[in-house]
């Protein structure tokens, strides 16, 4: 596939249209805190990481403050986003790490930000893309389940299906698109029973042909 391919380029303008005005739902006032937000996220809905970091922000504002805050304190504020024992230490770690080695900066490199504790491909990009404008391809489980199913990709591994969408989608494109997969996924094409009679992509899917289950 080539990024001119026309059923590629049909995909976007249709996402585009769709979802002409999107960005992440992770709230947040820095790239600091969106780096310890999107943390919190694995394995946890952004609703609920929002739920929890106003108050975690209000009590712990720098990297500093995380460094600093006792990890049982740290894992009673963000408790409820799951996995709080390792997101806790991720979370210390990372913010003694931008200490040490950024003066409590979050660098904005995809080389610098997954030397950092807890950040792996994924983290980066969002942090690239929502705080830095940088342009790239974030694949959570939305955009690892879409692009498989609309045959864009067919690897399973979030690193190989990253180079596999940025192969036919333009750079300039990268941070939307992934956000417009991600708004998709949540509405239509949701991971156990998508939507494919209403679904704008249907003409352009071969999914809805190999479903069991209608």
């Amino acid at each position: 596939m080539k990024k001119k391919d026309p059923r590629i380029t049909k995909i976007r303008r249709i996402l585009k249209a769709a979802y002409p005005d999107v960005k992440t739902q992770l709230r947040h006032e820095n790239a600091f805190e969106l780096l310890v937000a999107t943390i919190l996220s694995a394995q946890c809905t952004d609703r609920q990481v929002n739920a929890v970091t106003p108050a975690l922000f209000k009590e712990l504002k720098t990297p500093r403050d995380f460094a600093a805050v006792s990890t049982k304190k740290l894992e009673s504020l963000i408790h409820s986003t799951g996995f709080y024992h390792n997101k806790a230490k991720n979370i210390k770690n990372c913010a003694r790490a931008l200490i040490s080695a950024y003066n409590g900066i979050v660098p904005d490199t995809l080389e610098e930000l997954i030397k950092l504790p807890g950040v792996g491909r994924k983290t980066a990009n969002v942090v690239l893309g929502a705080a830095y404008g940088i342009p790239g391809i974030v694949v959570d489980t939305h955009v690892a389940r879409i692009s498989q199913r609309l045959g864009l990709t067919g690897q399973k591994d979030p690193v190989k299906i990253e180079f596999d969408l940025m192969d036919v989608i333009p750079r300039r494109e990268w941070n939307d698109f992934s956000l417009w997969l991600i708004y998709f996924g949540r509405s239509v094409c949701v991971a156990r029973k998508p939507n494919c009679a209403k679904c704008m992509l249907n003409h352009l899917c071969d999914y809805p042909k190999n479903r069991k289950d209608i």
